[in-house]
């Protein structure tokens, strides 16, 4: 079997059922998309082999071998801009990205090639309208994608998470594109009380939850130390009620507690590297503090949590502000440029809302009113209409209504 690392595909071999291809990936925003809606195919159509093609580069290639997930990496990479002689190279990647997917599909025969964006989702998707292989996709954010833009021209799905998206796409694909959401983790039934009890916090005490992604956000994670430093100093007022849990990602923890060692933390602060289970956590938040990337702020909405949000000032074409901009349009979230951003500007923005229960109740109506807890299972049942039908001859009507 081929080592994955070096482009190789594994396969099981021998699989009698379709097989059905997903590809995307570079970041965990578009991986992790793709693992939950193979999840929710799988359980809707066992029969279905599911497969991964995603780039050497991307994250893909440490998870999905830990997942011991049958896939192919190809040497495929994002373009630069400015950057021409660089973009040759990139050119040639591509073009041997082809062949190998081209080669992998020919042995596959996969009934659906599913695209959830990124540069590593480029090659499957070209290859699927080559080779004449339905083709859907999933858009997370609220400014497509290159890959999805160009790819939507000939995919049978266009699966978005913001209504605005729609718009931005190629005028001829907007007739195939839904309102799907974003596959996050099911809103399932978590012990609050067993989450308080994890984090330390009392049970009418009200929780301010700062994340910034996995790898944390160094821009957020500064201004909360200021914040703290001055409320400590009495600077800033805090209510005695409001507990502020915080996720500093792994390569900030250091940093942070070395800050927190001089200002000392105080009894209101509970300070992780990274949330091993995001449920419980989400669970017991009244507020969030976050980067506005499109699974965070889906998960946000799924719970009902009102957020502020901080985008990313260099995520590519700027998504994230776009994302903020349209949750904050909306009345889920408050937008608050990094520009803007300082202790006492974030200090603000969370007062003002812990102080206005009002305010915190539309916007987590607001919140409800634009989740889709359930869009793995939506998608999947798309998706599946796509397929051949199963073992007992079950077909899914496209709106998802079995026949």
């Amino acid at each position: 079997m081929p080592d994955p690392r070096s482009g190789g595909a594994m396969v099981a071999p021998g699989f009698p059922g379709p097989v059905a291809v997903f590809s995307g990936g570079g970041t965990g925003g578009h991986l992790y998309p793709a693992l939950s809606l193979s999840e929710a195919l799988s359980s809707l159509r066992p029969d279905v082999k599911t497969f991964f093609v995603g780039a050497l580069q991307g994250v893909e290639a440490r998870i999905l071998p830990e997942r011991g997930a049958d896939h192919l990496l190809v040497p495929v990479r994002g373009f630069r801009r400015g950057k021409i002689l660089e973009n040759l190279s990139v050119l040639w990647s591509l073009l041997r990205s082809l062949v190998a997917t081209g080669q992998l599909f020919s042995r596959l025969r996969p009934g659906i090639v599913v695209v959830t964006g990124g540069y590593a989702g480029g090659p499957a998707g070209l290859m699927a309208g080559v080779m004449g292989i339905p083709l859907a996709l999933q858009e997370q954010n609220a400014r497509p994608g290159f890959t999805t833009r160009v790819l939507s021209l000939w995919s049978r799905q266009v699966h978005l998470a913001f209504p605005e998206s729609r718009d931005l796409l190629p005028r001829r694909a907007r007739s195939r594109a839904r309102l799907s959401g974003n596959p996050v983790r099911t809103v399932s039934e978590v012990d609050e009380a067993g989450a308080r009890s994890r984090f330390r916090v009392g049970p009418a005490a009200r929780v301010v939850l700062v994340v910034g992604g996995s790898q944390g956000a160094r821009g957020i994670n500064q201004a909360v130390l200021d914040m703290i430093a001055s409320v400590t100093r009495g600077d800033l007022a805090w209510p005695e009620d409001a507990i502020l849990l915080w996720a500093t990602g792994p390569k900030n923890f250091q940093e942070v507690g070395d800050a927190l060692e001089v200002t000392g933390t105080p009894p209101w602060v509970r300070v992780v590297e990274y949330f091993d289970d995001m449920p419980q956590a989400l669970a017991i938040a009244t507020l969030a503090v976050s980067r506005a990337g499109a699974m965070a702020t889906s998960e946000f909405l799924s719970w009902g949590i009102p957020s502020i949000l901080v985008p990313l000032p260099t995520a590519a074409a700027d998504h994230q502000t776009r994302n903020a901009e349209s949750l904050a349009a909306s009345g889920c979230a408050l937008h608050l440029p990094e520009k803007d951003l300082s202790g006492v500007s974030l200090h603000d923005h969370a007062l003002g809302l812990l102080l206005d229960p009002a305010a915190l109740e539309g916007m987590e109506q607001a919140a409800l009113g634009r989740g889709r807890p359930n869009a793995s299972r939506e998608i999947a049942e798309a998706l599946e209409s796509l397929l051949p039908p199963g073992p007992d001859g079950r077909v899914r009507a496209p709106e998802g209504r079995a026949t």
